[in-house]
């Protein structure tokens, strides 16, 4: 038998396994995983030492189909071993150590005795202030809301259930998807979010599968950062909801300052979701394309405004901004959502506003200026 031979087998019983997952026949798609990866782990002892990109593509190959098939100690075996020999290019390193990682989750995961949802969602934070394993606790705690944040919403949107603009998520829906947070070996710095299976699956619509949750959280994300309008109206057909999404997005993406990129990513592989400075920028751009057109005089100016947002009171319609010149008490927040602006109390934001003759601010938008 040669590599070959092994290495169709093993693509022919992964595809079977696949077929099985999509039924959600969970036995039936272990054991052909199992038989899969034990195919390719035969391909790869039969492979020639002189291809690297053939060892890499078939070590990665191998790894990742023990891992599918919850054999978590021939994965990480495998990934070790080859990770020690060194002569693998970038790519089956780089794949290989993200596959040690997510074994590592999975088995914390297995510890807590609670069932989660296939694919958590893995979060890379780097540059800037950042160091490996470590970032400011103020910085994280934030994105750590919003991501929450953004889940929840994606949960209400696919319910078909009115947009949310003040106080918490129904009870109902947190207790739907909770999320949980894992700790992921350093790199830059990282950490993992999974999904708490629902105890009553009753709870979603029957056109709802609450195993795609992570992914459509993901889809959602993707659009919003790349500030693909036809893309984002397909996804999320509601306006309100688009918008929402997006300013969620604004605020997880970089400035640049504190930190520079944030990568996202499914365990169970796909395309890298990147959040950089001029993602914001394009966000930014399509916020302000889906405002209504407002009707404006010559006595009102549109300004900037930068400080420290101090209070909120989206109740009353208002927030109050500490600047080096005094405190703007700025009105006109009917569209603020909570989750949007609570994050930033405290914090130094960016407020575009629009100034009448009376020297009132009405307010336009807001983000941090981290």
């Amino acid at each position: 038998m040669t590599w070959v031979h092994w290495h169709a087998e093993s693509e022919r019983l992964a595809s079977e396994a696949e077929v099985h997952t999509r039924r959600k026949d969970a036995t039936t798609a272990r054991s052909l995983y199992l038989k899969a990866a034990e195919a390719e782990n035969q391909a790869l002892l039969d492979l020639a030492p002189n291809k690297p990109r053939t060892l890499g593509i078939t070590a990665v190959s191998a790894a990742s189909l023990w891992f599918k098939a919850r054999s978590f100690k021939k994965a990480s075996q495998l990934c070790y071993l080859m990770l020690g020999r060194g002569d693998l290019p970038d790519f089956a390193v780089d794949q290989l150590k993200a596959l040690v990682q997510a074994i590592w989750i999975e088995e914390s995961k297995s510890e807590a005795e609670v069932a989660f949802l296939p694919g958590q969602v893995n979060f890379s934070v780097k540059g800037g202030e950042v160091v490996v394993g470590g970032a400011p606790l103020d910085l994280i705690v934030d994105k750590v809301k919003t991501i929450q944040s953004i889940f929840y919403r994606t949960i209400e949107e696919s319910q078909d259930m009115p947009l949310r603009r003040r106080g918490d998520p129904k009870r109902e829906v947190q207790d739907a998807c909770r999320a949980w947070l894992f700790q992921m070996p350093p790199g830059s710095y990282q950490f993992s979010v999974a999904i708490q299976e629902p105890p009553q699956r009753d709870f979603f619509k029957t056109t709802v599968d609450p195993d795609l949750i992570a992914e459509r959280f993901l889809t959602v994300l993707r659009a919003s950062a790349a500030g693909d309008a036809a893309q984002l109206e397909l996804i999320i057909p509601d306006a309100d909801y688009r918008s929402t999404f997006l300013k969620l997005a604004r605020n997880l993406a970089p400035t640049g300052t504190t930190f520079g990129q944030m990568e996202i990513s499914s365990a169970l592989g796909g395309d890298v979701v990147e959040l950089r400075p001029e993602n914001r920028k394009t966000i930014s751009a399509e916020i302000s394309r889906l405002k209504p057109k407002r009707v404006t005089d010559s006595e009102t100016v549109e300004e900037t405004l930068r400080g420290v947002l101090r209070a909120v009171n989206l109740d009353k319609d208002w927030i109050e901004v500490a600047s080096d010149v005094g405190t703007h008490h700025i009105v006109g927040l009917a569209e603020a959502l909570d989750d949007v602006i609570g994050p930033m109390v405290n914090r130094r934001v960016v407020v575009k506003v629009r100034r009448d003759a009376l020297l009132k601010y009405k307010f336009d938008d807001i983000e941090l200026d981290e």
